[in-house]
C-alpha cells in the first residue's frame, strides 16, 4: 500500500489531492446538506409529520416518484433498443442519431418544456390528433411523463453503449448455433451480461427525473393535487418564506432518494455476484 501511494503521478501527492477532494466534495454536497439537516432538526416531530403529511405534499411526492419511475422504466426499454441500434448497426445518419441523445445535456430544461408543451398541446402538432380520441398530454401527468423520459433518455443509452461494444457478437451467434431462438438468447444469454449495467442506467435516469423542474414546469400546468411535483412545491414554500416547509420536503426527498438508490445499489451487487458465480 505504501508503495502505491509513492508511485510517481503527474498530480500532486496523496495527502493534498485528498485534501483538495475532501475541501471539494465539503463545500459542494457535505455542508449544504448538512445545514439542510439542521435547519429542518429545528422543527419539532410533530411539525414535521404535520408538513409531510399534507395531503398536497403526499399528491406531490406520489406523483414525482411515479412519474419518474415509469420513464426510468421507459427509458430502459427503449434506450436499450437504441444503444443496441447504434452498435450494432451501420446506417445513413447514424451519427446524427448518435449526435441527438446527447441534445437533453446541452439543451437548457426551460426550452424542452415549451417545446414539449407546443407539440404536444390540444392545438399542437402532436396534441390535435390526440384531443379528438379524448387523450391529453400536455397539462396532464403524462406530459410530466413525457418530460421526464425526454431529459432521461441519455442517460440510459450512454451507460449501455460501452458494455455492448465489449459484448462479443460471438457469443450470440454460439446461441442461435446451438438452437437457441432469439428469445432465449435474449434472456439467457444478453441480459444477464447488461442486468448490472442496466439497472445503473435505471438509478441514473430515475435520479435525474427525480429532481426534475424546468421542462416540467410548462408542461404540467402546476395544478395542485393533480400536476404539482415536489420540486415546484418546495419552491412555492421558499416564495412564502415557509423555510421549514421547504427544507421538510427537501429531507424526506433526500432521504427517499438515498434510500431507492442504496436498494438499486444492493441489487446491482447481487446481479454482479451472481454473474461471477455464474462465469466461474
Amino acid at each position: 500500500m505504501r508503495l502505491l501511494l509513492r508511485q510517481r503521478s503527474i498530480l500532486p501527492g496523496f495527502g493534498l489531492t485528498l485534501g483538495f477532494t475532501v475541501l471539494y466534495m465539503s463545500l459542494v454536497a457535505l455542508i449544504p446538506l448538512g445545514g439542510l439537516f439542521l435547519r429542518t432538526a429545528e422543527l419539532s416531530a410533530d411539525r414535521f409529520w404535520a408538513i409531510i403529511s399534507d395531503a398536497r405534499v403526499v399528491a406531490a411526492f406520489r406523483l414525482s416518484f411515479g412519474a419518474s419511475a415509469i420513464a426510468a422504466c421507459i427509458n430502459l426499454v427503449f434506450g436499450l433498443i437504441l444503444a443496441w441500434v447504434l452498435v450494432r448497426y451501420r446506417f445513413p445518419g447514424r451519427r446524427l442519431v448518435d449526435a441527438l441523445i446527447d441534445l437533453p445535456f446541452a439543451l437548457p430544461t426551460a426550452v424542452a418544456g415549451i417545446a414539449l408543451t407546443a407539440v404536444y398541446a390540444g392545438n399542437g402538432w402532436i396534441g390535435r390528433y390526440l384531443a379528438p380520441l379524448d387523450i391529453q398530454i400536455a397539462y396532464a401527468p403524462p406530459g410530466i411523463v413525457v418530460a421526464l423520459t425526454f431529459i432521461g433518455l441519455p442517460f440510459v443509452v450512454r451507460t449501455l453503449q460501452p458494455v455492448l461494444e465489449d459484448l462479443d457478437p460471438e457469443v450470440e451467434e454460439a446461441s442461435a448455433s446451438l438452437g437457441a431462438p432469439r428469445a432465449q438468447t435474449l434472456w439467457r444469454v444478453i441480459l444477464p451480461e447488461l442486468w448490472p449495467v442496466l439497472l445503473t442506467g435505471f438509478a441514473l435516469a430515475f435520479a435525474r427525473a427525480l429532481g426534475e423542474y424546468g421542462s416540467i414546469v410548462f408542461i404540467s400546468g402546476n395544478m395542485p393535487m393533480r400536476t404539482e411535483i415536489v420540486p415546484l412545491l418546495m419552491v412555492m414554500k421558499l416564495e412564502q418564506f415557509d423555510y421549514a416547509g421547504a427544507t421538510a420536503i427537501a429531507v424526506t426527498m433526500l432521504m427517499a432518494s438515498f434510500v431507492l438508490l442504496l436498494v438499486i445499489n444492493v441489487l446491482q451487487w447481487w446481479s454482479g455476484q451472481r454473474h461471477c458465480v455464474r462465469r466461474s
